[in-house]
């Protein structure tokens, strides 16, 4: 079979998903035409324009929509705002021929069987051989919808269930017919996860797959126990959250996110389609359920779910549903005392210490619990081939942190069946038999960090399959990979002469034992190995420094500490900049403030398609003190050459703004565009690739012959940028757009990045900009205003403007 590789897409479906999966091919790069219905009617607006039936700008009117609502979305689907230009539309009638120009086409049109069975017929009409087609059904059956194709185009054909919104989820199911090729799974595979960046996971053509099966069970016994157990909304939600393992939205939250109606009609098609009457029972919609739906209480929506926004006398005020008088009430917030007992374990060792309580909330986490692994475990084989794809379907498409076999290992197996068995509970024969065996966890890990699976086919453990491109560092810390450490950083061999410079600190967040500790990386780096990264595989990559530890020594006067720390920091990057060998930072999710500074000073960046950069100090009250203006001053004004007149003023005020409004890139590609990065720097779209990846950036810089760079004198504005900027920044005030201590940190700002009151047009050392810096820093730093403004932060995780 001679598959054609994916340079071209067509989504058919405009709808928000349809637009959105569309979005997110134009994020990677991919073309897509996007093509919907004819209408049949012309809007008011149409008419008066003069436009006919046979208008383009009608006849495309559905896809142009959803189009533009693309750029109107609360969550930006796309990378950067300019890709929407890589998206072209169409219809159904008048384009359908140019599906013969693409190489993969995706159906998101309406969830109906005898539409999708026609698209298809129409799809087979205009398909070349070797162009994959999928469907992005929720739980129809793949093998229904193209039983009336031919056998060859069935070959082509699979599902691939991307999770909403596309761009942001990771989660992609795909879920071959009887007769899909070999060739065509595995080629979406290793497309899906390393060009689109998703989590694949196989499912069986079975109602609602794996994810939505299994998660549409948990939301459904949780509104039966909730009832049952007369409890409220709030009380299930402050429960069934991160105590669980699961997302802030908990259950109720998520369902009014998601859409009640959607919930409505997921449920409805297990129901539908089962056989088991115990299973049928769960998945009955309850009368709640029903009238909600009925009376169009569909969540965020509709402006009313199971909560209601809305405005009192003193602002926004959040009401929760009573769903015995079926009326709204102010929300409350219940206390359990035993949720803060498992807030201080851990997510692991609490869920265990939850499900063992006899508090409330401990009997409703077990009893929906039990409920859950027993259900999870007797669908395997019919939803999945094994637990790692049912594990890996629930973390992906529901964000829970532990998938239903992993929270199985987390209580305990054996104590938790004997529990279950004490409480009338039937086993599932799979798991019995694994018990029997002396098998007492779905997962083991040997002493060098591999991982096994337990497979029920087999009846024993597998290696767990793993993509070629993951690097895990604490795996290779058990192989004796790690070089040296301390409690807030390591230094570990990823083979091939690189090394990772890893941080570790609480929360991410850069500490003076971080700060030293890349000093001796980069001395171990430089006299060991070709090349570094700089990376981990925390939630966020560093969000920033310490600002306790910097407040409390600054309320004790220990301002000769503080200016040694932040020297030593500052001397630490400039290390890492100038090294001998290559170094590449490679970021993920939030880069905020020092870390942000540490990610830009290597040679190269190589970040996750999902960054989130910027130097955010000013809502400390602070300005980066580990040499980011000097940074953004660089980047912003490289471009220009040597010996020719221009005007600086304008280059330095884009990183002015950037500094002085806290500007965050929404991702790496608006990194680029915003200038924090440079356009040699590199995008990895699939985050569990990004070290691998950022390893064979070192080593080609290094394979390449790799020179360090050269200190060069920086071009400064001087006294006369100093001044633009304070009339600048006066007017900001006078126009009331400001507070005067804003006035102060922007001048402080202004100040760093003119080189201060010299002549213009001096030329500077990075030093005497980071020493600039760091003197500006510290004078913030000892400003009340300041001070309330960390204070704030820490009580409250919120900004304040003072």
């Amino acid at each position: 079979m001679a598959l054609k590789e994916i340079k071209k897409a067509a989504v058919l479906g405009a709808g928000v998903m349809g637009a959105t999966i569309a979005a997110h091919l134009a994020n990677v790069g991919i073309p897509v035409l996007l093509l919907d219905i004819v209408p049949r009617a012309l809007t008011p607006e149409e008419e008066k324009k003069g436009l006919t039936l046979e208008s383009p700008e009608v006849r495309n009117r559905l896809a142009n929509n959803g189009k533009s609502e693309l750029l109107k979305q609360k969550l930006n689907p796309l990378y950067r705002k300019s890709y929407i230009g890589r998206i072209s539309t169409g219809n159904f009638e008048d384009d359908i021929d140019k599906l013969k120009d693409v190489d993969w086409v995706i159906e998101v049109i309406v969830e109906n069987m005898d539409i999708k069975k026609k698209m298809f017929k129409q799809v087979e009409e205009n398909w070349v051989e070797g162009t994959i087609v999928s469907s992005n059904t929720s739980g129809l059956s793949i093998n229904e919808m193209v039983e009336d194709n031919s056998q060859q185009f069935r070959k082509h054909f699979l599902g691939t269930h991307f999770f909403n919104p596309p761009r942001y989820m990771k989660l992609l199911e795909l879920i071959p017919c009887e007769e899909t090729s070999q060739e065509v799974l595995y080629y979406m595979h290793r497309f899906c996860e390393r060009v689109l960046g998703k989590g694949v996971v196989y499912a069986k053509d079975t109602p609602n797959f794996i994810a939505n099966r299994i998660g549409t069970y948990a939301m459904m016994y949780t509104i039966k126990l909730m009832q049952e157990e007369n409890m409220s909304i709030e009380e299930i939600d402050t429960i069934t959250g991160p105590p669980m393992g699961h997302p802030k939205s908990a259950s109720f939250r998520t369902l009014d996110m998601v859409g009640v109606d959607t919930f409505y009609h997921v449920s409805n098609t297990v129901y539908n389609q089962s056989d088991d009457p115990e299973e049928k029972e769960v998945f009955k919609i309850p009368d709640l359920l029903q009238k909600m739906v009925d009376q169009k209480m569909l969540g965020e929506k509709s402006n009313q779910g199971f909560y209601k926004k809305v405005k009192g006398k003193s602002g926004s005020e959040i009401l929760a549903l009573d769903y015995n008088k079926f009326d709204y009430r102010p929300k409350e917030k219940p206390r359990f005392d035993i949720l803060s007992k498992t807030k201080q374990a851990g997510l692991e060792e609490g869920y265990k210490i939850l499900v063992e309580s006899d508090d409330q909330a401990g009997k409703f986490a077990w009893n929906l619990t039990r409920k859950l692994l027993i259900y999870t475990a007797r669908q395997i084989p019919e939803i999945a081939d094994d637990i790692v794809n049912v594990d890996r379907a629930m973390r992906w498409g529901f964000n829970w942190k532990l998938g239903p076999f992993e929270t199985w290992d987390t209580i305990g197996v054996k104590e938790s069946v004997e529990r279950m068995k004490r409480e009338g509970e039937e086993i599932p024969a799979s798991v019995e038999e694994m018990l029997g065996k002396g098998f007492e966890s779905f997962y083991r890990e040997d002493e060098h960090g591999a991982l096994y699976f337990y497979d029920f086919d087999t009846k024993d453990y597998k290696a767990l399959p793993v993509s070629p491109e993951l690097i895990i560092l604490p795996a290779l810390k058990k192989q004796n990979k790690l070089i040296k450490g301390n409690d807030d950083g390591s230094l570990v061999d990823l083979g091939e002469g690189i090394c990772c410079l890893e941080q570790h600190s609480p929360r991410q967040a850069l500490s003076p034992q971080f700060w030293e500790f890349i000093h001796e990386a980069v001395e171990e780096a430089e006299n060991n190995y070709v090349g570094m990264v700089v990376a981990n595989q925390e939630t966020n990559f560093c969000v920033g420094a310490n600002v306790a530890l910097m407040l409390m020594a600054a309320q004790s006067g220990d301002w000769d500490m503080i200016d040694q720390t932040a020297r030593r920091l500052q001397d630490g990057l400039m290390a890492m900049k100038y090294a001998s060998i290559p170094v590449v930072t490679a970021p993920h999710q939030m880069t905020l403030g020092g870390g942000l500074e540490v990610a830009l000073h290597g040679d190269r960046m190589h970040a996750a398609a999902e960054t989130y950069m910027g130097l955010v100090e000013v809502g400390m009250g602070l300005l980066p003190g580990g040499g980011g203006n000097k940074e953004y001053l660089i980047r912003f004004t490289e471009g220009l050459k040597e010996g020719v007149k221009v005007d600086r003023l304008p280059f330095v005020q884009k990183a002015f703004e950037a500094i002085a409004m806290a500007t965050v890139a929404t991702s790496a590609a608006h990194a680029k565009e915003l200038g924090f990065m440079r356009p040699a720097d590199k995008i990895t779209i699939n985050q569990d690739h990004l070290i691998h990846d950022a390893k064979n950036s070192a080593l080609a810089m290094h394979l390449e012959g790799y020179e360090p760079p050269e200190p060069k004198m920086i071009q400064v504005l001087g006294e006369y940028g100093v001044a633009t900027f304070k009339v600048g920044v006066q007017n900001m005030l006078w126009g009331g757009y400001i507070t005067e201590h804003e006035q102060k940190i922007a001048n402080e700002i202004a100040f760093v990045l003119c080189g201060g009151n010299i002549k213009p047009h001096s030329l500077v050392s990075e030093q005497y900009l980071l020493d600039l810096e760091r003197e500006a820093f510290l004078r913030l730093l000892g400003e009340e205003k300041t001070q309330e403004r960390i204070n704030h932060f820490l009580s409250t995780g919120k900004p304040l403007r003072n």
